[in-house]
Parts: structure tokens; C-alpha cells; sequence
């Protein structure tokens, strides 16, 4: 493993051998609710609340991914997680359930991202032979933490996104029989704050720190948008989408539109009502192991760089008037060459 500023490079380029991901109603009728290993009837999963059925779908998807390459879930040699619950009790009470070793990860909806750059560095370094790298979120969790309780029936204005329930794991491997793509590099994410306080304007609060991480990408790796067939953002939604683009511009970099997608945008149809997009941990999650993964296995694409962005405002700081800091990682995926 090599650096350049903030940029890594794996020697070893880790192999993701499986993926899987699991999706909530509404996300099942949306743009890729055929891609999806599994689209639940309903987001309680059967349990008690909200959280448990959160963290029952993650273990769920865990299991999945393992699954699907033959392996017990016992054979994943650590489990890295987060969601956007107090005290990320999704992961921890599935790590609970699935009894993996486990590093609970923070980084609001960037945490995808986060756990393939650090699950890519135990494997490349040697000291794991495999990682289970995962998120989730759910909307009926993540609306009463972060804003109001549904029984309220609160109006949400327009610039509000809707928080995906969904979960995506990979398994990161140092070799497969079958590879799926492999991680090649990645760019570690700096605290980005302009001063945003309003928790219903996502967008605008993760566009600059996702601005900061593509830029400091670029000049890291000594790469631009042509070294890449797409570049994936995770949650900004059509606003910060759109933010991102001007943001971009300042920084003399002229994106095509049809090479910059955001998984919030592009996640629900129109007519679905989620106002801004979506968000959430487990948009880029789910997106990734439903959509981009499959696109590059099946050779459609050949390299991307896929920006999870986060949003670091809790209740409480949001209480307190404080504004809301951004953050975002990088991973650049690959498929395997040609033959």
C-alpha cells in the first residue's frame, strides 16, 4: 500500500468476490428495484421497532453476501458497519447476532465508502485474508432521530430527501476464484463545514466535502474525470447534485452530466414523492452492490469512482444551533482485465 497525500493506492488490489443487497418497499418500486437480491414486503422485518428491523435487514444482507459465494458467515474474518442510529446500534446489534469480529464505523451516510477503504487496507495490508464492508439506513429510523417523529405528520419542504431503506455488503477478499471487481485506490475524506444548520437540506451540506475529496482525488492520483467510465456520488439528491456541479466548475473541472451520477438522485422515479432524492447509508450501499457492481462484472464498466458524502449533525448539535460538517470518501473500482 502506497500514498500520495490523501490518496491510496492498494498493491494488492483487493478482490470484492461477493456482493449483496436488500431494499424497502418503496426503494423496490423505484429505478432498480429489479436489481436488488431482495425487496421486503414491509420495513419491520418482524421485529419490535424500527431499529431492530434495520438491523435485521443489515444482518440479512450480511449473511447474503457471504452466502452467495458458499461461505458460512463465521468464515468473514472481521465486519465492518455503520448506519446513522444512535450509537450505530444497527451494526452492533448484528454484529451481536452474527458474532464476527467487528469495527463500528461513523462517517453518517459516507459509511460505505468509509468501511471498503479500511476493509481494502486490513486485506491489503495482510492482516486479514477477507472483510465484510457494509451500511444500512432506514427512513422510519432515521426521520425521528434527525428531524420529527412520523406520527407527527410533519410537512417536509422541498429541498428534504428521503432516507433509503436499504443495506449493501461486499466481501473483500486478497484473492477469488471469482472477482467481482477489485479496489485499487481510494482518498480519505477531510471535515468540510460551510456553515449549513438546516437538517432538511442535505445536499447542500455534503456538495462542498464531496467537491474537496473529487479534487483532492485527482490531483493524488494524477488522474481526471476521462480515467473513468462513471463517477457515482452517494446521497446529494438532485440539488446537491446540482451544487456539486457548480462547485466543480470553480475548480476548473467540467464533468459531463451523463458521467456524474448521484445515487439519491437516481435511486426513486419522480412521481415516488421524495421531494430532493434520496439518502441515507444504505443508498450508496445498496446502489453499488445492486447496480454499479453487476454494471462492471458484466463489463459494461471497466473503472469508476464511487464518493460517499455524510452529513456529521446529530440531534443534538442540531439543538444547539450548531451547523453541519460534511465529509466524503473515494474508492476507485476496477474489473478484471480482459483475457
Amino acid at each position: 500500500m502506497t500514498e500520495s497525500g490523501r490518496s491510496i493506492f492498494f498493491s494488492s488490489k483487493p478482490s470484492i468476490s461477493a456482493c449483496a443487497s436488500i431494499a424497502g418497499p418503496k426503494e423496490g418500486k423505484g429505478r432498480f428495484g429489479d436489481l436488488f437480491d431482495i425487496v421486503l414486503e414491509e420495513d419491520l422485518l418482524g421485529q419490535i421497532s424500527w431499529e431492530m428491523g434495520e438491523s435485521e435487514m443489515l444482518r440479512r444482507t450480511a449473511e447474503l453476501c457471504c452466502k452467495k459465494i458458499g461461505l458460512s458467515i463465521s468464515d468473514a474474518e472481521a465486519f465492518l458497519s455503520g448506519d446513522l442510529n444512535n450509537q450505530i446500534i444497527a451494526s452492533t446489534f448484528a454484529a451481536r447476532a452474527l458474532e464476527v469480529p467487528f469495527f463500528g464505523l461513523y462517517g453518517a451516510c459516507s459509511t460505505f465508502v468509509e468501511s471498503l477503504l479500511l476493509g481494502a487496507m486490513l486485506v491489503d495490508g495482510g492482516y486479514r485474508k477477507n472483510a465484510l464492508c457494509a451500511a444500512s439506513s432506514h427512513f422510519c429510523t432515521a426521520e425521528r432521530q434527525f428531524r420529527y417523529p412520523l406520527e407527527l405528520g410533519t410537512q417536509r419542504p422541498p429541498s428534504a430527501q428521503w432516507t433509503a431503506t436499504a443495506a449493501g455488503a461486499v466481501l473483500v477478499s486478497h484473492s477469488s476464484a471469482k472477482s467481482i471487481a477489485r479496489i485499487t485506490a481510494g482518498t480519505i475524506g477531510k471535515v468540510v463545514d460551510r456553515h449549513i444548520k438546516d437538517a432538511n437540506h442535505m445536499g447542500a451540506a455534503m456538495a462542498p466535502a464531496v467537491c474537496d475529496t473529487i479534487c483532492a482525488h485527482f490531483k493524488g492520483t494524477n488522474t481526471t474525470h476521462k480515467d473513468y467510465d462513471l463517477i457515482a456520488t452517494g446521497d446529494l439528491g438532485w440539488i446537491g447534485k446540482n451544487i456539486l456541479m457548480e462547485l466543480l466548475k470553480e475548480h476548473d473541472l467540467q464533468i459531463p452530466d451523463e458521467k456524474l451520477i448521484d445515487c439519491g438522485a437516481s435511486m426513486y422515479y419522480a412521481e415516488q414523492d421524495t421531494h430532493a432524492g434520496g439518502s441515507g447509508a444504505g443508498c450508496i450501499a445498496a446502489v453499488t452492490c445492486a447496480k454499479l457492481l453487476r454494471e462492471i462484472e458484466d463489463s459494461r464498466l471497466k473503472r469508476i469512482l464511487i464518493v460517499g458524502s455524510g452529513a456529521l449533525l446529530s440531534w443534538t448539535s442540531s439543538q444547539q444551533g450548531e451547523s453541519i460538517p460534511g465529509i466524503a470518501y473515494a474508492a476507485v473500482l476496477e474489473g478484471e482485465p480482459n483475457e
